[in-house]
């Protein structure tokens, strides 16, 4: 597997992503993750809608927290035709009592805690780690990617409003 190095730190120590590098304009890998009722979920169950997926390291830090909640505030003002997705390799039944804490409806929330298929396919699994680094990938109707976000250092935000631009014009 491909291990990639210099695009993310976590309080500015160096971390290793595993997968490849995917870019604008490639297609989006297919991945297989689970939802609160441990049901498979695949990329191709979203077909034919714009994706907006939020990748978060684990839902029980602030940053990550934020994220999610600003993404569920976004989702509420989006078309039915955007699929807003939160991955992270937290478990299910975590994952679970974080939407119920904290009013998350808007968006689905997954795990990639079985087989990080998810985090290899999109290269955002840390090695040695098992997290996923902190991105936003917009893919559109047809399952290319349209925009790619792998933020640098951890504990840092994505840019949400370019994100939703880029939904914005997909829509």
């Amino acid at each position: 597997m491909e291990k990639r190095s210099g695009l993310v730190t976590v309080q500015g120590n160096p971390l290793v992503l595993l997968g490849p590098e995917l870019r604008p304009g490639d297609k989006a890998p297919e991945f297989t993750v689970v939802d609160a009722e441990l049901k498979p979920v695949h990329l191709s169950d979203f077909a034919g809608k714009v994706k907006l997926i939020s990748v978060v390291g684990s839902l029980d830090t602030v940053t990550c927290e934020l994220q999610t909640r600003r993404f569920n505030q976004e989702a509420a003002r989006l078309s039915d035709r955007v699929a807003v997705l939160t991955v992270s390799v937290d478990l299910p039944f975590a994952q679970g009592r974080f939407c119920s804490t904290h009013g998350i409806e808007g968006l689905r929330i997954l795990s990639d805690y079985q087989q990080v298929s998810f985090g290899t396919a999109y290269g955002v699994l840390v090695d040695g780690l098992r997290l996923l680094a902190r991105a936003i990938f917009v893919v559109d109707a047809k399952d290319v990617i349209r925009y790619v976000e792998i933020v640098p250092e951890v504990s840092d935000h994505p840019d949400y409003d370019k994100a939703l631009a880029v939904v914005a014009k997909l829509i």
